[in-house]
């Protein structure tokens, strides 16, 4: 059994939580988990233009996905920020390279789920995630989202991301780095989808 955490991360948030799903996913007994990120499309000049080059090193250490790591795994929940409400180019540019995975079929009946950050509350979390399930569903992908079983989504004590779609954070100007309930928002999400991984495979 073996679930993949598949990310892409310009300013370390979403590794952060990308390392919080997997936490999550780990407690599931016989449980195979990997992280793996998208290849980055920008130069290295912009990405130190824009401030992520330093950023970046945190998390360099991570295996960059190739199309057929998406095969080997019974569920793949992906993590990026938004970009306008939207997937970022890095994973749009990764997802479009799977065309001969789909003339195969290769996803079909795989666990997909989805967590994203923004930098505002109304910044295009559920956009974001909702956006991206037609590719899952065009895979014949198995989606899943964070159940409100995970009571922090209710949470009236911080400004806080969770949504029944999937994990989020809001992380302002890019100072803020994700709390404590957005992480165990993620730690669940991955823990939920690998124990449906677990209940496929009894």
């Amino acid at each position: 059994m073996k679930v993949l955490v598949l990310f892409y991360s310009a300013y370390g948030h979403i590794y952060k939580m990308a390392e919080a799903v997997a936490e999550g996913a780990r407690k599931v007994e016989g449980m195979e988990v990997e992280i793996k990120q998208v290849p980055e499309t920008l130069s290295a000049e912009i990405l130190h233009k824009i401030g992520a080059a330093e950023a970046k090193k945190e998390f360099a250490h991570i295996p960059v996905a190739e199309i057929e790591d998406l095969t080997k795994a019974d569920a793949i929940i992906f993590g990026f920020p938004t970009r306008f409400g939207s997937v970022p180019s890095q994973m749009k540019t990764f997802i479009d390279g799977t065309g001969s995975l789909w003339a195969k079929g290769a996803l079909i009946g795989k666990i997909g789920s989805v967590f994203t950050s923004t930098s505002a509350q109304h910044g295009g979390q559920e956009s974001t995630i909702l956006g991206f399930y037609p590719v899952l569903l065009h895979h014949g992908m198995l989606i899943t989202g964070l159940p409100y079983s995970f009571q922090g989504q209710g949470t009236m004590e911080e400004i806080s991301g969770g949504t029944p779609y999937g994990a989020s954070t809001i992380v302002g100007d890019g100072s803020k780095m994700p709390s404590e309930n957005e992480l165990e928002g993620a730690r669940y999400q991955g823990w939920y989808v690998a124990s449906l991984v677990a209940k496929m495979h009894q």
